[in-house]
């Protein structure tokens, strides 16, 4: 939402139920305007703490186990998953524009740090973690410089495809990796293919007590999500897991578990830019902008259509920025919105920006008094969670619907995963971002075209292809190219316009403009050589629709609109309604269902005529 418009749907908020509270007026409007949730949270209503309350301690109750285990998905220490819940919840609470939204570590953005730094470090050291904090750091950075220069459309860049692909290949890739947890095994292999064939030449040495725990904490988990949707899936199952872990003395049969994790605040790590490093620094923190906004925006504009209010995809880029920077500041690695958790928490009835306020409190009180008992928590656990939560991301409905609607976009999606799957999630978001721009690139370099005609007895213009009753004007060749004219396409534009002529023979070629929006200097200069060639063969070339930008495109080159030989009309109609002066009506064309005004102008008129 425009901050004009975010800015009348608060004052309306106010003025339905009653003024601001006088803190809100002493408030500087900068701050204010900067971070949307103070605004809101400064006029908190005492009926709200109750849900929140408890909308709050449901989100933190399914971020606990979660965090951990994208953490470990992503070569990090468990408590790291922790430090990357708090301060990020926070920060997006003051300056996101949603009321719903979560943020947390997820799926995506975890992968795509481990493909970046395990070639770099170990995963786990403090080299590992220096240099996440670095990506993090500049993924903030940058997030923040894109929403001071609104590029929030960044946020579509990922179509549909794109996001169905990218997210079936990490579920595939995070079924792969975990499945060594969840088994009992050590898969060798740095990708998904080594890692796959590494299971597959292990899979008689399965380590049987860790399998049949995972069994149990993936059943725990899975008939809660169907007798209890709302109630707290993961938690519930990790806690299944450790009660079972206690009393059947389960770290002596062999089974993994994290081991001792340090309580309080983390200990600082310096983030590390080191020169050699930053050709695959700076690439990954480009793609955890890309992936990160593009899913938080398709969770936040879900809820906010579901529950009736707007999000400003700008602002909500600086929002991304200040959570990567609080993650950044608490030795985590950057976050993104997390859907499961905001689902949470719209289904335990949230009513503000608190319920993130809340969560992060109680995360951080575990943070200090809990991590004794987190210590104890099998890794297999918190494999099957992970396991479960893949098995989500797998959208088959989603890749039938694409195969239903366009083929090529179903291409798309299957070469995405296929990208994701074979070489890595960030050289798969490269191939899917290259393929999605060679797409593009297409569509404009041989946009559609139209040919339009008369339907006898009805006003108006109709395709030819689209209407079979619909008859060409005799002499008239009225096109329209679906696409601004730019060297992209100039080239094609002329030569199919001059292919056309060919086939048809007409006297005038009527170019509806109507589609033609920024135009460059290289269209121009083809609408030139056009009207040369056209000129040659004695048809006259007529520009209709968009004849002022036009005529002003024109004479800021240097080219005066009398001098170019062309007719300028506001409209097909004003067009057909000239042609029909100077050569006489035609049977199924009615001269009164045009403009008189332009019938009484006799033939066509000049560009300083109709400027």
């Amino acid at each position: 939402m425009p901050r004009n418009a975010r800015q009348q749907h608060v004052d309306a908020h106010w003025s339905h139920n009653g003024h601001p509270p006088q803190r809100a007026r002493v408030m500087p409007r900068f701050l204010l305007r900067l971070m949307p949730g103070l605004r809101e949270l400064l006029h908190y209503k005492r009926e709200w703490w109750r849900p929140d309350l408890q909308a709050g301690l449901s989100v933190a109750a399914v971020s606990l186990p979660v965090s951990i285990a994208y953490a470990q998905l992503g070569g990090f220490s468990p408590i790291t998953g922790l430090y990357s819940t708090v301060l990020p919840m926070i920060a997006y609470a003051f300056f996101g524009s949603s009321r719903q939204m979560i943020m947390g570590p997820d799926a995506a953005t975890c992968a795509v740090f481990f493909a970046t730094l395990a070639p770099l470090a170990v995963p786990g050291s403090d080299e590992y973690l220096a240099l996440a904090v670095s990506i993090t750091i500049l993924s903030g950075l940058f997030c923040i410089v894109a929403g001071r220069f609104r590029l929030g459309f960044l946020g579509d860049f990922l179509s549909r495809p794109i996001l169905i692909g990218l997210l079936n290949g990490v579920a595939v890739t995070i079924l792969v990796s975990q499945s060594g947890k969840v088994l009992g095994l050590s898969l060798q292999g740095r990708d998904t293919i080594g890692q796959a064939m590494s299971l597959f030449t292990q899979w008689r040495h399965l380590h049987w007590p860790t399998v049949l725990l995972s069994a149990g904490t993936c059943g725990v988990f899975v008939s809660i999500k169907v007798f209890w949707p709302r109630g707290p899936a993961a938690l519930l199952a990790v806690v299944s897991a450790l009660l079972a872990s206690f009393l059947l003395k389960l770290p002596e049969r062999g089974v993994a578990i994290i081991g001792d994790i340090p309580s309080g605040f983390p200990d600082f790590v310096w983030p590390s830019f080191p020169h050699e490093a930053l050709g695959a620094l700076v690439p990954a923190s480009l793609a955890i902008l890309l992936v990160s906004f593009s899913s938080t925006m398709l969770t936040s504009r879900s809820f906010a259509s579901r529950n009736g209010y707007h999000v400003d995809g700008n602002q909500d880029l600086v929002a991304l920025g200040t959570t990567h920077l609080a993650a950044a500041l608490s030795q985590g690695f950057a976050v993104g919105g997390s859907s499961s958790r905001t689902l949470v928490n719209d289904q335990a009835g949230g009513k503000s920006r608190m319920v993130s306020i809340v969560a992060a409190l109680t995360v951080l009180l575990v943070l200090f008094f809990l991590t004794d008992v987190l210590a104890a928590m099998p890794l297999a656990a918190l494999g099957s969670i992970l396991v479960v939560s893949a098995v989500g991301l797998i959208d088959f409905g989603g890749l039938r619907e694409l195969r239903r609607f366009s083929r090529a976009e179903h291409l798309l999606a299957l070469a995405t995963m296929a990208g994701v799957i074979l070489f890595g999630v960030m050289s798969g978001i490269v191939v899917a971002v290259a393929i999605a721009l060679l797409r593009f690139l297409t569509q404009v370099t041989r946009p559609a075209e139209q040919l339009f005609g008369r339907i006898p007895g009805y006003d108006g213009f109709y395709e030819l292809a689209h209407y079979p009753e619909a008859r060409a004007v005799p002499g008239l060749l009225i096109y329209r190219f679906e696409s601004p004219l730019t060297f992209f396409n100039a080239d094609y534009f002329r030569r199919r316009v001059t292919s056309l002529v060919k086939a048809n023979n007409p006297r005038w070629v009527v170019i509806d403009a109507i589609s033609m929006t920024k135009n460059d200097i290289t269209g121009f200069h083809a609408l030139e050589e056009l009207r040369q060639g056209l000129a040659a063969r004695k048809v006259q070339l007529v520009i209709a629709g968009r004849t002022v930008q036009v005529l002003n495109r024109l004479r800021a080159i240097g080219m005066d609109p009398e001098d170019t030989g062309v007719l300028f009309f506001p409209s097909r109609q004003a067009a057909l309604a000239a042609y029909l002066a100077e050569y006489g009506p035609f049977e199924g064309v009615d001269p009164s269902r045009l403009l008189p005004a332009f019938l009484r102008g006799g033939t066509g008129q000049r560009a300083a005529e109709t400027s």
